[in-house]
């Protein structure tokens, strides 16, 4: 990784963790607002961990050089994605996970969190890893290698929450796209929940409102 982990600690005693991976062309510092518009209790007790993609060329982008998780090759069908830019992201994820537990943060109250191309991270990661964390907010995203790893899981892999919203009035990622990765979860036994907003490619009021109840039931003692 190129830079360290922005790290947000809370006013109170760290007792869960939110780790946050942004979107393609994004950097660390864009979900800062999101965390602060999340208006938690003074007391709380939750980290939030913003890792830095790496600065990449974007094939799609005609080779332009910006921070992604991985290059994307190509549009259609389906997004055609660097296999090894997305493991090696995915594998960056676990790593900060495994640095919480190292810290004392039980695994059940870590939440993964992503936006766009950092969503599509963050479920790869969960998956293929099988962590057992406590839930994850997949935020007008997409699921370019779901449904592979729930088919490489075994019948031990854990049941996880995973909270996803859209916009319906997305330009970038079709609304459709997020969809289809929520329904291969739940047929394949996860909880989820979908949201949907009258909202483009972007995060709005009502849907930090949601997230807000999502994350204090999740880490709620």
């Amino acid at each position: 990784m190129s830079q360290n982990p922005l790290i947000i600690d809370p006013p109170a005693t760290t007792d869960a963790c939110v780790v946050v991976l942004h979107g393609l062309g994004a950097d660390r510092f864009d979900f800062v607002p999101v965390v602060e518009a999340l208006n938690l209790p003074a007391g709380h007790g939750i980290r939030f961990v913003f890792p830095q993609a790496p600065t990449r060329r974007v094939t799609i982008n005609n080779g332009f050089p910006m921070p992604c998780w991985y290059d994307i090759l190509g549009m259609s069908p389906a997004r055609v994605i660097n296999d090894d830019h997305m493991n090696e992201s995915a594998a960056m994820v676990r790593q900060l996970v495994d640095a919480q537990v190292a810290q004392g943060i039980a695994e059940e109250r870590i939440i993964l969190a992503g936006f766009s191309q950092g969503g599509a991270v963050v479920l790869h990661a969960m998956l293929e890893g099988e962590l057992r964390i406590g839930g994850l907010a997949a935020l007008s995203t997409y699921g370019p290698t779901v449904p592979e790893l729930i088919g490489r899981q075994g019948p031990d892999a854990p049941e996880l929450d995973v909270f996803f919203a859209h916009g319906r009035n997305d330009d970038v990622l079709p609304i459709s796209m997020g969809r289809e990765a929520h329904d291969q979860l739940q047929a394949a036994g996860h909880r989820t929940e979908w949201h949907e907003y009258p909202m483009g490619h972007e995060v709005c009021p009502a849907e930090v409102s949601d997230i807000r109840e999502w994350l204090t039931k999740r880490l709620s003692h």
